[in-house]
Order: C-alpha cells, then sequence, then structure tokens
C-alpha cells in the first residue's frame, strides 16, 4: 500500500481533533471507532473481507503500514475468523496515541507541550495542514449535502463519525441536526463500514459479545430438584422443603 493516501483511522482522527482546544473529540469511543477504522483499511487493501459478523483473513501480505500490518498481523494468528464486535472491544492500548504520533512525523499535527494547574503535564495537538482537515470535511459534507451515494472510504469514514459520536462535534446543535441524521443515513452505503460501525456502537452500549452459555450440569439439577420440590402434591398442597423456615443471616 502506498503512502500516497490517507488512511481511514488517519482521516477519522484528524476529523475528531478539536482546533480550538488540541483535543480529541470522544476519546474513549474514538479508541473503538480507529480499531474498527484499521479493518475498514485492511479491507479495502483486500486484506480482510467479512463473513458475517466475523472478519476472515484472506491475503496476509503485508501492507507497508506498519500499524495496519501489526493489526493484521494480530488477525492472522486468530486463525479462524474473529467476530467484529470481539476485535474491537478487545484492549486497544495506545492506539489513539500511535496514530497522533504518526500524523505528527508526517507533519499534519503539531505536538504543544503544557500543564495542567501547572502542574500535570498535557500534550496538546494543532493541525498544521489545514487544507487536509478541509477536504476530509468537505467530503463528507458534500455527501450528506447532495445525497449522492460516495466513495467506499467517504461512505465507511462518515458511518465510523457517526458510531463515535462525532456527528454532534461536526454538525452541533439543533441546525445540525438533520446533517446528523444524513450522516447516520451513510452506513448503508459501505458494507465493511456498517458492520464495523455497528460493532462500535454495540461494544459502546455494552451489548454481550459472547453467545449465552448453557448452565453447568449440577445447575440444571439444582433447578430440577427445585422445581420438584415446589410442584403440587395430589392434594392440591406444595411440598415444601424440609429445611428450617428461619432464614439465616450472615454475621457482620
Amino acid at each position: 500500500m502506498g503512502r500516497s493516501r490517507r488512511t481511514i483511522p488517519e482521516e477519522l482522527l484528524l476529523l475528531a481533533l478539536d482546533p480550538a482546544t488540541g483535543t480529541t473529540a470522544q476519546p474513549q469511543s474514538l479508541d473503538l471507532g480507529l480499531a474498527g477504522a484499521q479493518l475498514v483499511e485492511l479491507a479495502l487493501a483486500g486484506r480482510i473481507a467479512p463473513d458475517g459478523d466475523r472478519i476472515a483473513v484472506v491475503v496476509p501480505r503485508p501492507t507497508g503500514d506498519p500499524t495496519l500490518d501489526c493489526a493484521l498481523e494480530l488477525l492472522r494468528r486468530r486463525g479462524a475468523p474473529v467476530r467484529a464486535v470481539h476485535w474491537i472491544g478487545g484492549p486497544r492500548l495506545g492506539l489513539r496515541q500511535t496514530y497522533l504520533s504518526h500524523l505528527e512525523r508526517c507533519g499534519m499535527v503539531h505536538a504543544v507541550a503544557g500543564q495542567m494547574c501547572g502542574v500535570l503535564p498535557t500534550t496538546r495537538y494543532q493541525a498544521t495542514e489545514t487544507a487536509i482537515s478541509r477536504e476530509i470535511r468537505s467530503r463528507l459534507d458534500s455527501a450528506i449535502r447532495t445525497g449522492v451515494p460516495p466513495d467506499p472510504r467517504t461512505a465507511a469514514l462518515a458511518a465510523l463519525a457517526h458510531a463515535v459520536g462525532l456527528g454532534k462535534h461536526l454538525y452541533p446543535g439543533n441546525e445540525g441536526r438533520s446533517s446528523r441524521s444524513r450522516l447516520r443515513d451513510l452506513i448503508r452505503h459501505d458494507p465493511m463500514g456498517g458492520l464495523v460501525a455497528h460493532a462500535v456502537m454495540d461494544v459502546q452500549n455494552g451489548v454481550a459479545a459472547q453467545p449465552r452459555r448453557s448452565p453447568a450440569p449440577q445447575q440444571q439439577a439444582a433447578r430440577q430438584t427445585s422445581r420438584a420440590t415446589a410442584a403440587p402434591e395430589p392434594g392440591g398442597v406444595p411440598t415444601q422443603p424440609r429445611h428450617s423456615s428461619m432464614a439465616r443471616v450472615p454475621a457482620h
């Protein structure tokens, strides 16, 4: 993969960067979005493909992007296809900082050191290539304004921007309500972007990623015994367990 094109994780991060504060909007959900954006970028590069709600590696060849290749190698080591919600919800320590440092090396942002309350060190990031940020934003604006189906990259970027909650950052207030709604509607224009965006939202909403497990045999037997003791006898009076009716109160 050549480096003439910005990746979707890079563009998502530039969209989230607040020029006034030098910080990123929606920092916690943005970490999930960056992990999802890596999946979309790898899919566009032909390295992975959706398999239902799972992600399968189809071409394990490196892309030339170190951060993407790290994700690709982790996916390859899984062996079997992995559910998108599992991947996005997994630990991604330092991913946002990795991309911020990368953008700084590329000259797209400038790090400004500072202090919070005069004690805690902080780092703000100011965009140095404002034309790039304007171009990214104009693509979203055009897709929202014209209603013309966007290209897969823009559609996926829009889906992820909505999923991480950037809509209220990009199109704030009541006047931006219709734009936020159209941003959400762009999800349908890219299947991979839609899959990943929904996975990001599922993780944020706490949707159970694990299938429901059947109870252990001992638990099943205990439940059956409990139901049997509570079943009515022919005389119509339920049989009570032969234990003291006094509840035990744990000592404090």
